[in-house]
């Protein structure tokens, strides 16, 4: 919170200059229905720490969560400090957008949305900070230690049963190595979550029978290597792998946001590339090799949010790197101070002394134009 001080040029001497951190003033945060308590509190965290007011909205898809932080803001904090809304975001949020001037909106969330959310606000010329998904690509080349890559996407990609916005979406696998990580994952899904995940305490589930018939609908665009059992009264859906997927195909064409796992190979970076540029600016990339030229070339040749190398997911844990997307995948970036910084207006200041008034600076300026430009040089 303290100013920070920077460089004066010579033309402003003895001027000193530093810059103010201004909270931005009362912001509005929407949180998702697959992390409804850390989405929503921790960038309150930082809302809270750059000295703002703020109005809450939870998704009315997690109630018991809901109700649960809805009764801790309400008991810590006054109402006209932080308030916490329930109800249909369809209905709620615009009648919040449309009726008040937010001094930013901070949505985590589907694309889709996004763009409503960002349309709205920007009739209101309201800044905005947008946490959104889209297709992470996962990279495994034949260098790649593939037991350690099976354990790792693994992990990443079934977690809350595949419902995390960086979880790899699909696997770009060469050629030579598809079927050692395919058998690698098989051995590694049973070992986390035994023959009957659905029993497994370590599984989840579904969040709704719309997520559920949406992702029971992917399970026929490819074959399935592995799992794709599914039980809609129980909301499950054994962890899949496929493979033979079609680029046309939905699966292939918007996020899978649950725990079906497409298996695609390549014989040539160009190759992968093309699938990549299909669904460009991903959330997150994830590359697996044992070469640091390899590493390079991946990471420098795709746009993406924030990534790992030999590693999925696990970067947004690291609260000293910024956390956000790019194009559909999302704008501006939070985590650690970056969520302070968001939540924060930079002003600008200089201070000049009075006792120091050289002419040259006033009118008239004729014959200065010398002196100037040494001066500014």
């Amino acid at each position: 919170m303290q100013d920070e001080k920077v460089s004066t040029n010579l033309l402003n001497f003895p001027s000193k200059s530093f810059v103010l951190q201004e909270p931005l003033g009362v912001v509005l945060v929407i949180s998702p229905w697959n992390y409804p308590f850390q989405l929503l509190m921790t960038p309150l965290a930082g809302a809270i720490a750059a000295g703002n007011c703020a109005v809450l909205k939870s998704s009315e898809f997690a109630p018991a969560t809901s109700a649960i932080m809805k009764q801790m803001i309400e008991e810590n904090f006054d109402k006209n400090y932080i308030q916490f809304k329930e109800g249909d975001g369809a209905t709620v949020i615009p009648e919040m957008m449309n009726h008040f001037t937010f001094d930013h909106v901070f949505y985590t969330g589907s694309t889709a949305v996004g763009k409503i959310i960002y349309k709205m606000a920007a009739e209101r010329l309201v800044p905005v900070t947008l946490e959104l998904g889209g297709k992470t690509p996962c990279i495994v080349e034949a260098d790649a230690n593939i037991k350690i890559a099976a354990k790792r996407i693994v992990m990443t990609k079934f977690s809350n049963a595949g419902q995390m916005c960086v979880a790899p979406d699909y696997v770009l696998v060469h050629e030579s190595k598809k079927d050692e990580l395919v058998e690698e994952m098989k051995k590694v899904i049973g070992h986390f979550f035994g023959d009957k995940p659905e029993e497994s305490y370590n599984y989840g589930k579904i969040i709704n029978e719309k997520q559920f018939n949406r992702l029971a609908g992917y399970l026929q665009h490819g074959n399935i290597l592995h799992g794709g059992r599914t039980n809609i009264e129980k909301l499950f859906i054994e962890p899949a792998i496929l493979d033979q997927v079609d680029m046309g195909s939905a699966i292939m064409n918007e996020e899978i946001f649950g725990p079906i796992l497409p298996v695609i190979t390549f014989s040539t970076r160009e190759d992968a590339l093309k699938i990549i540029a299909l669904n460009k600016n991903p959330l997150a990339f994830y590359v697996f090799t044992s070469s640091t030229a390899k590493e390079k070339d991946w990471l420098n040749s795709v746009a993406f949010g924030g990534g790992c190398v030999n590693n999925a997911s696990w970067h947004l844990t690291n609260h000293h790197l910024p956390f956000g997307g790019r194009g559909f995948s999302g704008s501006g970036q939070y985590h650690g101070k970056y969520s302070f910084d968001t939540f924060s207006h930079k002003k600008s200041v200089m201070k000049t002394p009075t006792w120091f008034d050289p002419s040259m600076k006033y009118p008239p300026f004729k014959g200065k134009l010398k002196l100037f430009k040494m001066i500014i040089k």
